[in-house]
């Protein structure tokens, strides 16, 4: 079955049943809670007919074989309430399709001995699923059935498309339901309203996010240099009370983080719609020359290209006088192999500095999620040294030459 069929699903089933009085249905259930028929849109405690005073348990088969099979302390417990094998009979049920659970449809209509529909993301009213090529066929059909037994699930979409590098999303289809991408979801103690197909959101980062909002200080700084609709920065500004600048390179992210700053009432929060290596030399110098007091935090939550951007801040405050320095944290995110992962990380980062990072200049390094077996997605977090931000912008355009043929020689 490849097209959703639900008539098929009506059927006449036999299951065990066992009549007691009525007064005894609570001290019956810590005996056959665990036997009882779990079906949707089925009560498995019901009246009898004719008969207030007595009620029918419906128990599934599958678990309950007969009475003298029960442990022998809980077949004591029934005999202290005069249930005996004459109780037990079996009942015949009509079912249909929206008595059956999801994965039992699934298991039903999917392929036998590979990996059904197993895993999905919400984000409000939309199931996001990454389909396996052999689950393709039956594409549509998961789609209906997600819709049919999901609460408040309108719209099924599957990803068509590899997450573009520069705005961060993909191409969609929809296998079921309406196609409204405009979705609403509630995280850290904030709502988000965006355009699922034209953003970049991961329900399945809830947890990191909340992990950042964590580790920043109270009435600290952000400076949160890919954005998205704002879930590191909405919560730093009405969660931590920090000041936020928030920038996104891609126009319709740009749209819904001023949105999500709105819908949340916070007022500490600058939005800017730039290239991520021009904001960071644009919008932090000019605020490190107002001799800021206050712990300085830079996320940059790209994991495919981030640390690519870290090079930026390398000479940033060449021939700026200030005194101290600013005391930096970065949290920059990438890929890295399940192998190697911890040391091809630092590796990354030193690399794109140009400078190594000692010891107690990370602050931690953490494994974040696995995306695929062996690929992992990293933070780390660390102190920009001094040498960085102060290195003259002669010396670095000086050494790029060198780089260059660095570069050539190890290609050739």
């Amino acid at each position: 079955m490849t097209k959703l069929n639900r008539a098929k699903f009506t059927k006449e089933v036999t299951v065990p049943s066992v009549e007691i009085p009525s007064k005894n249905v609570g001290k019956c259930m810590s005996v056959f809670k665990k036997y009882l028929l779990k079906m949707e849109k089925l009560k498995p405690v019901t009246e009898v007919q004719g008969n207030d005073e007595k009620r029918k348990l419906l128990l599934d088969p599958i678990l309950f074989e007969k009475l003298d099979k029960l442990r022998e302390d809980d077949q004591q417990k029934l005999s202290e309430l005069d249930i005996n094998k004459n109780c037990f009979s079996n009942t015949c049920l009509h079912l249909e399709y929206h008595n059956f659970r999801m994965d039992d449809i699934f298991k039903a209509v999917l392929p036998e001995g590979k990996e059904g529909c197993t895993s999905y993301s919400r984000i409000g009213h939309i199931i996001h699923l990454n389909l396996r090529d052999h689950l393709l066929p039956y594409k549509n059909l998961i789609g209906e059935v997600l819709v049919d037994k999901l609460i408040g699930v309108k719209t099924v979409v599957n990803k068509s498309s590899a997450i573009d590098s520069t705005y961060r999303n993909f191409q969609m289809e929809v296998l079921a339901g309406e196609a409204d991408f405009v979705a609403e979801v509630k995280e850290n103690m904030c709502t988000f309203k965006f355009d699922f197909s034209q953003v970049y959101w991961n329900s399945r980062l809830c947890t990191e996010h909340e992990r950042i909002i964590k580790l920043l200080p109270q009435k600290s700084v952000l400076f949160d240099v890919f954005a998205g609709v704002g879930p590191f920065s909405v919560p730093a500004a009405k969660v931590r009370k920090c000041r936020v600048f928030a920038n996104d390179l891609n126009p319709s992210s740009y749209h819904w983080l001023k949105e999500n700053v709105r819908l949340n009432k916070v007022e500490n929060v600058e939005t800017f719609n730039l290239d991520g290596r021009q904001f960071i030399r644009e919008q932090m110098p000019p605020f490190f020359l107002t001799k800021p007091t206050e712990p300085i935090h830079v996320t940059m939550n790209l994991p495919a290209l981030a640390v690519e951007f870290l090079d930026a801040f390398i000479g940033l405050l060449s021939g700026v006088e200030l005194d101290p320095l600013p005391d930096i944290t970065v949290h920059v995110y990438s890929f890295c192999e399940e192998s190697s992962a911890f040391s091809e990380m630092r590796n990354k980062v030193e690399s794109a500095l140009k400078h190594s990072i000692e010891d107690e200049q990370i602050v931690e390094l953490v494994d974040v999620r696995d995306v695929s077996p062996k690929k992992h997605m990293l933070r780390l977090s660390f102190r920009i040294p001094p040498d960085v931000l102060t290195k003259a912008i002669e010396e670095e355009a000086s050494s790029e030459p060198k780089r260059l043929k660095l570069d050539l020689e190890t290609q050739d």
